[in-house]
């Protein structure tokens, strides 16, 4: 019989979504001011896989991602995912978002995103925060599944996150 315990501390991810991108310092700023040090930040990757924001953020939108030195508890991610959106508020203009926080998880085995829509791949958390397996990590890289976005499936998408996972893997795995 398996015994309940603790959860492996994972590695916290922020993909940010902005059509402001002279405001990329505040923005890394405040998520700073709630999850600490920054020990990764991506360049800016043109958003070009659909126009669901165009909208609300505007025509041009970049995506950076950003990953955090101090590792979380997996369990807490529904809270994470609540509290991006006084982030959010924090950016907005005219009533629309200027800014989207997508928070995941790295691990060794899979990065994981969470969301407010569910879908049949999606495991309701709290609070209506969903959790999505969204790559699995074979065979020295992660690997997309069926149901992953073409934006998370990009070769560039994909090498921000195989970083951030080495990063990971050595502090989990210091050398000795």
């Amino acid at each position: 019989m398996g015994q309940a315990g603790e959860f492996p501390p994972e590695k916290l991810v922020m993909a940010v979504l902005t059509s402001r991108p002279e405001r990329i310092a505040e923005i890394r700023g405040a998520l700073e001011g709630r999850w600490g040090p920054v020990d990764l930040q991506s360049g800016l990757i043109p958003f070009t896989y659909t126009d669901y924001y165009a909208a609300e953020m505007g025509p041009t939108i970049s995506r950076f991602f950003v990953s955090f030195s101090t590792l979380v508890d997996p369990s807490t991610i529904a809270g994470i995912k609540i509290a991006t959106n006084a982030v959010e508020e924090q950016f907005r203009e005219q009533g629309g978002r200027k800014v989207n926080l997508d928070p995941g998880l790295v691990c060794l085995s899979r990065f994981t995103l969470v969301t407010t829509k569910e879908n049949a791949h999606r495991i309701p958390l709290s609070h209506g925060i969903y959790a999505e397996v969204t790559l699995l990590y074979h065979k020295g890289s992660f690997q997309p599944l069926e149901w992953t976005y073409p934006d998370f499936r990009s070769g560039e998408y994909l090498a921000v996150l195989n970083r951030i996972r080495s990063l990971y893997k050595a502090q989990i795995h210091p050398a000795a």
